[in-house]
């Protein structure tokens, strides 16, 4: 679902006086998964430990994967897809207080962000790649089925529900936050002090910094110019999450269509490039940054007030290729 790429960096200027810290040993992996390159970058004691720990992070990544991809037609979340519109369906502990969660930025962003979004990035084409403008009467039908409110969550037997047929999950834009939280707990878990776990650059929490540094820094890619930072982030366990427009797109009839979508219209949003979210969290910070892009600046301004510690970066078009960046900050 994202389109930046965040690339990390040693950050010298911050760099701690010699000695202050025990000897750690680095080690570097990546592991495809969730469609997109997991990187985690950790600092340990034990050199010989210190690679079968981070495989431990990217299995933990996979399981997630498993559970919630609607991609896997065999997942809990495609089975959910299947049958919740003619029953409620028991879900484990995990994904129901997950959903449970995703429910709740819906509310608190009036719809901005929703995991229901599912037929919309089927209908416009992004499911599978093959862009397409939906007729007038699709949307109208489409915007009927489309909605958190048509997801009826039961505590008692954790079961899901969808109050109408039609209704599709889809949790590309929040589950990557949250492996990512879940790879950072396994590692925190087996005594790593310090890593750097990205998402395919769309979502990376920083936990701890590198040795003798005081933070690990992060850039932001230009929004036009993938070759290019934008701007350069200080990051100590806080996550950084970028939702943007210039990977999935297509045009049609001279106009550009992205894959993010407005919810509640049906249709993709066209006055923001991307958007850079700082969080306490991987999970918070990937649905933040899609319900800020819906929002966008003047709109965001509210919803900002009820998140302490979290800034948003808007990255705005100006034209001729130029753009501005606009910060909001709790």
């Amino acid at each position: 679902m994202r389109t930046l790429c965040l690339a990390a960096l040693l950050l010298p200027a911050l760099a701690r006086p010699a000695g202050a810290e025990p000897r750690l040993h680095r080690h570097e992996a990546s592991r495809m998964s969730m469609a997109c390159a997991y990187t985690i970058v950790a600092y340990g004691p034990d050199p010989e430990a210190l690679p079968a720990i981070i495989e431990a992070a990217f299995d933990e990544v996979d399981r997630i994967d498993r559970l919630m991809s609607h991609y896997k037609s065999q997942s809990p979340l495609s089975r959910l897809n299947r049958d919740a519109a003619d029953h409620p369906v028991a879900v484990e502990a995990e994904l129901y207080d997950f959903l449970a969660e995703c429910l709740r930025y819906s509310r608190e962003s009036d719809g901005a962000f929703d995991v229901t979004v599912g037929p919309l990035m089927k209908a416009w084409g992004f499911f599978r790649g093959d862009g397409r403008v939906p007729s007038e009467a699709e949307l109208a039908e489409l915007r009927s089925r489309v909605g958190y409110r048509h997801v009826e969550l039961e505590p008692n037997g954790r079961t899901v529900h969808f109050d109408r047929p039609g209704v599709e999950l889809d949790l590309g834009g929040i589950a990557k936050g949250y492996a990512v939280d879940r790879a950072v707990a396994l590692l925190r878990g087996r005594g790593i002090p310090a890593a750097l776990v990205s998402a395919g650059g769309s979502t990376v929490f920083a936990l701890g910094a590198p040795p003798g540094l005081k933070a690990w820094e992060v850039s932001v890619q230009d929004p036009r110019d993938v070759r290019r930072a934008a701007l350069r982030f200080a990051l100590r366990d806080r996550a950084l999450s970028v939702a943007g427009s210039s990977e999935k797109w297509f045009e049609a009839a001279g106009r550009r269509y992205t894959h993010i979508m407005d919810p509640r219209t049906a249709r993709p949003v066209a006055d923001v490039l991307s958007t850079a979210v700082l969080a306490e969290s991987g999970t918070a910070g990937d649905a933040l940054d899609d319900a800020f892009f819906v929002l966008g600046p003047e709109k965001s301004r509210a919803y900002l007030k009820r998140l302490p510690s979290t800034e948003v970066l808007f990255f705005l078009p100006v034209g001729s290729g130029r753009w501005k960046t606009t910060r909001l900050k709790n």
